[in-house]
């Protein structure tokens, strides 16, 4: 059943069932919404939004909190080159910025650990191949969608002190929408496991993602044999 969205009212909701569905609406929830989302070890976590939006200042505040989970910023990526090269125009350093960025991500999926990924969303080849490798690995790819008025993310623009064109944020916009209304209508991404919808007080209020790790193999008995492997050896 298609997920409603929700509205700023201040209104409680009613409890959140034990199993989360596969598109969880947190928005307009009264006190902000849960402290720490859980995912499995292994999963891959994409958080999208507008420019200017808060992903980044997400990723700092919670996922860096779970040990063996690794963290890609694309932020981080283009701030290391505009240090190594500060005279240099974006327009130019954007190659190497995005060559780096999927570079790191192309290892970190190699890795098998846990990753949440800062992803702007527009281009849509990225997903595809996070939800590939998320198969191949038996895991999850989870979508985080910040919905944030385009004035507030206009805003996040002017005080971090850079800007995106106006074309750009166009396409941020219209890529963002789709993705929501999808959600909405229980349409998600291919390859997607699930999708978590943000608003502002519910980023906010968030403060981990948890990626428990896999339980310890259960201790054998005396005299219990060991199960056979795929090779029919012991």
């Amino acid at each position: 059943m298609p997920v409603r969205p929700g509205r700023a009212t201040g209104r409680t909701r009613p409890a959140a069932p034990p199993f989360p569905p596969p598109v969880r609406d947190l928005r307009g929830l009264a006190g902000g919404g849960p402290r720490t989302l859980g995912f499995a070890a292994g999963d891959l976590v994409v958080v999208s939004g507008l420019p200017g939006s808060g992903k980044s200042t997400l990723l700092d505040r919670v996922a860096r909190t779970g040990r063996g989970t690794v963290v890609l910023d694309s932020q981080e990526a283009r701030e290391r080159w505009e240090r190594r090269l500060p005279r240099l125009p974006y327009a130019l350093l954007r190659p190497l910025v995005r060559l780096s960025h999927y570079a790191a991500l192309h290892r970190a999926l190699r890795s098998g650990a846990s990753l949440v990924l800062h992803d702007c969303g527009t281009q849509r080849w990225v997903r595809h191949w996070i939800a590939a490798e998320a198969r191949a690995r038996g895991a999850g790819m989870h979508l985080l969608l910040l919905d944030v008025h385009p004035a507030l993310a206009l805003a996040g623009q002017r005080t971090r002190g850079r800007a995106v064109s106006r074309y750009a944020f166009r396409r941020h916009r219209a890529t963002l929408g789709r993705l929501l209304r999808g959600a909405l209508a229980g349409d998600l991404p291919r390859g997607c496991a699930s999708v978590v919808l943000l608003d502002r007080p519910a980023a906010d209020a968030l403060r981990r993602l948890d990626f428990p790790a896999p339980a310890p193999p259960r201790p054998r008995a005396a005299g219990e044999r060991a199960p056979r492997t795929p090779d029919g050896g012991g």
